[in-house]
């Protein structure tokens, strides 16, 4: 029986964790609130600099949308993990010097990363390097 297994450990306070993405957007809207608020109230005879703060906008701007592609990223790579380990499945593998070898029965996808879980009982972190040889 050939399996894939992926772990994860999260911690639980009783109401679900919003996202990063969430989190983003709850700091996008707190900080246009806090923004406006400025704007109304700053002093007529001194007001703001509005290059600075189409800057501050910009660059939350920034933030946002670089947490956005992040969470993009880590979605590519699980997808990428998963094809790797389905691909690798039944076929012999050893780590680059040989001492461990066997064929790949399953995979899990830990803290450390990938493992190949060998016939021979071994695992082998695929981060350490890997030669695949042989197939189905």
């Amino acid at each position: 029986m050939t399996t894939i297994t992926q772990t994860t450990s999260q911690v639980t306070t009783g109401a679900a964790a919003p996202s990063s993405a969430e989190k983003a957007s709850m700091d996008y809207d707190a900080f246009l609130q806090l923004f406006i608020a400025q704007m109304k109230n700053q002093d007529p005879m001194n007001p703001n600099d509005p290059t600075q703060s189409l800057a501050q906008l910009a660059s939350f701007s920034n933030v946002e949308q670089s947490i956005k592609l992040n969470e993009k990223l880590d979605r590519l790579i699980a997808v990428s993990d998963t094809t790797l380990a389905s691909a690798i499945i039944g076929r012999q593998m050893s780590n680059l010097d040989d001492s461990i070898s066997g064929v790949v029965v399953s995979v899990e996808n830990g803290p450390a990363g990938l493992s190949a879980i060998l016939d021979s009982g071994a695992t082998l972190l695929l981060s350490d390097g890997y030669r695949l040889t042989g197939h189905e």
